[in-house]
Order: C-alpha cells, then structure tokens, then sequence
C-alpha cells in the first residue's frame, strides 16, 4: 500500500512536472511573439506612440483579467507601495532600453543576451540578498558572462551599439526581481502587474505628447493587438508553471525562447544570426542551466 501511494505521488509529479514545462514553453512563446509584434511596428509607429496603444489595451485586459479572479489589492502596506513605485520606474527605463534595441537589432540576438537573466539575478541575490554561491556556480556565472560578450562583441566587427541598451536592460530587470522578491507575498501578483502597466502607459503617454502621432494602419492594429494579448499570455503562463511544477525543472525550459526568436527572426524578419551569436547563445543556456542544477543539489529540497 505504501509503495502504491509513493508511485501515485511520483506520477502526479511528474504529471506536474510536465504541465509546468508545457506552461513555460508557451510563456516563451507568448513573450517572443510581443517581442515580434512590437519590432514589426518598428516600421509605422514611433517608440512612444506603440507602447502607449500597447499599455492601453494591455491595461484594460489585465485589469478585468485580475477583477474577474480576485486579484486585486489597492490597500498595500506603506513600504510595499514605496517598492512598487521603484519597481514601476524600473519597469519604465527596461521598457524603453528594451524596445529601442528591439527596434534597432535582429531579435534572436536582443533575445539571446535577455537569456543571461537567470545569471545576473543568482549573482545579485548573492550580493543583495545574502543567498549562498557556491564557486561552481560562481563560475558557471562567469562563463555565462563570457558568452555574452560573444554575441555583444564591444569594438570588434558586428558589434551593434544597442547590444548595450540590451544590456542595461538585463541590469534593469535584474533590479527589477531583486525589488519583487521585497514586496510581502500578500500583494497579489496582478496588483503588481497591473501597476506597472498603468506606469509604462503613463509614462509613455507623456512622452508621446512631444512627437509626432502617426496614423494606425490595420496591419498595425493587428500588430497591437497581438503584442497585447501575447503579453498578457506571456505573464500568466510564465506564473503558472511555477506554480505548477517543480522550479529547478520547469525553469530550464525558458531557454526555448530562443528557438522562437530564432524562428521568428527567419520567417518574419529575414534575420539569421551569425556563428558566434550561435556559440554565445550556447554559454549562456548551458551555464543558465547548470546553476538551476547546482541550486537544486544545494539546497537538496525543490528550490
């Protein structure tokens, strides 16, 4: 009997498990498909007037997504609000730095330098947090890091300036989860969402006054409504399948953004990276994946 029930609880895992991984695949997706969206728009809209259209209707389907499951909260704690406030300004500058590059470079290499997230934020809980490295993962950090430079290549031939505006906006988004994991875990993570929409939107919005407003052909709309619900996709299924399956497991499968990236960046844009983008790209994921294997040796429980 009691092997019987540890069967049925190691199927159900892995039942988890696999839901968790096909819930990450089709975040990826989502997030990539808005990357190509928004990149698409390159050619009709100014930078502003698309992230405004985009943050409206990314707004109003959010908030009556978090109205119809419960999830919002206005009355937060006074230095929750003040960590959300930094987190909406964070959100503001990664946007703008994140798009401009996206308007100004292949999306598989935009694509492939985000993929060093999963390093920059194990360093900084290591440095703002407290949270032990080990040397193996150290170094799997520092290796990640070197192909990064590969795909940037700062000074040599093929470098492209808004490789840096990628850059900072890893930085940004690194701060930007360090901030998350501050805001007490009874603020709902729609509430948060949400906020930052209605920022970037805000913000946008005032900018956009200053230029030049420019017709929304249908393709364009059709382009915005895209990166609208593929966001929001994005969000909700990237939440799931942490909720769903085990971290260390489903985590790794963020990676298959690129093969979207990559697909997309072909297909759509006529865009194929060259040799050493390919190498670099391979660092990073093999590094990326190997501290999610050492947090979860370390740990020696489900991280």
């Amino acid at each position: 009997m009691g092997t019987s029930a540890c069967y049925r609880a190691a199927m159900a895992t892995n039942g988890d498990n696999l839901r968790g991984a096909g819930l990450m695949m089709a975040s990826m997706a989502c997030f990539v498909l808005n990357d190509a969206c928004m990149k698409a728009l390159s050619d009709e809209l100014p930078l502003s007037q698309a992230l405004v259209l985009r943050g409206l209707s990314t707004t109003v389907l959010m908030y009556l997504l978090a109205r119809h499951f419960g999830a919002l909260r206005f009355r937060v704690k006074r230095r929750d609000r003040k960590l959300i406030l930094m987190r909406n300004a964070v959100e503001i500058a990664t946007a703008y730095f994140f798009i401009t590059a996206l308007f100004n470079m292949p999306l598989a290499n935009a694509t492939a330098i985000m993929l060093a997230l999963p390093l920059t934020v194990t360093l900084a809980g290591a440095v703002f947090l407290g949270q032990a490295v080990g040397w193996r993962r150290l170094t799997a950090i520092l290796v990640g890091f070197s192909g990064v430079l590969l795909i940037v290549r700062p000074g040599l031939d093929g470098f492209n300036f808004y490789s840096i505006y990628v850059l900072i906006a890893v930085a940004l988004v690194t701060v930007r989860d360090i901030l998350s994991r501050k805001i007490s875990a009874d603020v709902p993570n729609m509430t948060i969402a949400l906020s930052n929409a209605i920022s970037v939107t805000l913000a946008f919005g005032i900018v956009s006054l200053f230029n030049d407003w420019q017709p929304v052909t249908q393709t364009a709309g059709l382009q915005l409504a895209g990166a609208s619900i593929f966001i929001i996709g994005g969000y909700i299924f990237s939440v799931s399948a942490m909720r769903v399956g085990e971290i260390a497991i489903v985590a790794p499968f963020r990676y298959t953004s690129l093969l979207w990236a990559l697909t997309l960046g072909l297909v759509v844009f006529s865009e194929w990276p060259d040799m050493l983008t390919f190498v670099g790209s391979a660092i990073i994921v093999a590094t990326g994946v190997y501290t999610f294997y050492r947090e979860r040796r370390t740990t020696g429980v489900n991280p």
